[in-house]
C-alpha cells in the first residue's frame, strides 16, 4: 500500500469514528479510538491509532494520558507538539466546563457533580493545591476558587483570605478540597488541624464549615466519614470552656 492509499484509509477510518461519535456519543468507544480521534485534533491528517495505542502503553490509562506533562507526551513516537497540545486543551476545556456548570446549583442535590470536577482538576497534579467552595445560605454554589498551592498546613493557608473571599461572594458555607499528589486518600494530622482552625475562624463569622474533602486516587469526605461531626464536638467541647 502506497502514501497516497494510506492517508485514504486513515481519513476513511476517522470519519467512521466522527460518525459513530455523531449517532452515538461515545458508547462502545475504547480508550484508544477516544485518544485516537483526540489526536487528530492537533495532526488532522497523520494517522494517530499507533500514537494513540503508544500513550496507553506508556502511561497506564485514558486519565493517566491526560494528566502527564507535555514533555513526557512527547517522548512518545509519534506525539509531536501539536497533539500534546490537542490533549492538554481538552482536559482543560472539560475542567472549566465541569467548574462552570457547578454555580447556582445546590451542593445538597449535587455532591457527585462537586467530587467530578475537584477529581478532573485535581487528581494528577504534582503540588498541592487547596480550593473552596462557597455557597449562599441555601447552599446554591456561589463560585469555586484555588486559594493556595504547594505544601499545605496550617502556616502556608491564609485563613483570613479565605474568610475575606467568603464575605466578598456573601457566603453562608464553605467546603474546602485539597489534593494529596501521592493519590493517598487518609485524612493527615495537618489536614485535622487546619479543618479544626477553619471550623472556629467560620463559626465566629457564622459561617458553616460543611466538608472537607481530600483528592486522591477518588475522594475522602470529612464529613461522610464523620471527622467533621468529631471536629464540630471538639471545638463545641473548646468554645464552651471560654464562655
Amino acid at each position: 500500500m502506497d502514501k497516497e492509499d494510506w492517508q485514504k484509509k486513515g481519513i476513511g477510518h476517522r470519519s467512521r469514528l466522527r460518525e459513530r461519535f455523531l449517532a452515538r456519543g461515545l458508547a462502545g468507544f475504547t480508550d484508544c479510538e477516544v485518544l485516537e480521534l483526540l489526536l487528530t485534533f492537533g495532526t488532522p491528517r497523520s494517522d494517530c491509532k499507533e500514537p494513540a495505542r503508544a500513550l496507553l502503553a506508556r502511561f497506564g490509562s485514558f486519565a493517566k494520558v491526560l494528566e502527564a506533562p507535555v514533555k513526557a507526551l512527547q517522548e512518545v513516537n509519534g506525539v509531536g507538539p501539536k497533539n500534546s497540545f490537542a490533549l492538554h486543551f481538552i482536559r482543560a476545556v472539560a475542567s472549566h466546563y465541569l467548574k462552570e456548570r457547578l454555580t447556582g446549583k445546590r451542593y445538597l442535590h449535587s455532591p457527585q457533580e462537586v467530587v467530578d470536577y475537584l477529581l478532573h482538576s485535581m487528581r494528577g497534579l504534582k503540588k498541592e493545591i487547596l480550593t473552596v467552595i462557597y455557597l449562599d445560605a441555601a447552599h446554591a454554589i456561589l463560585a469555586v476558587e484555588t486559594v493556595a498551592e504547594g505544601t499545605l498546613n496550617v502556616n502556608t493557608v491564609y485563613p483570613r483570605e479565605i474568610l475575606a473571599k467568603a464575605l466578598e461572594h456573601h457566603a453562608a458555607a464553605l467546603i474546602l478540597a485539597h489534593n494529596h499528589p501521592s493519590g493517598a486518600l487518609e485524612a493527615s494530622s495537618q489536614d485535622i488541624k487546619l479543618t479544626r482552625i477553619m471550623y472556629l475562624l467560620c463559626n465566629s463569622m457564622q459561617i458553616q464549615l460543611l466538608d472537607h474533602l481530600v483528592i486522591g486516587d477518588g475522594a475522602f469526605s470529612f464529613a461522610d466519614q464523620g471527622v467533621m461531626d468529631t471536629i464540630r464536638k471538639d471545638c463545641s467541647t473548646l468554645l464552651a470552656s471560654f464562655a
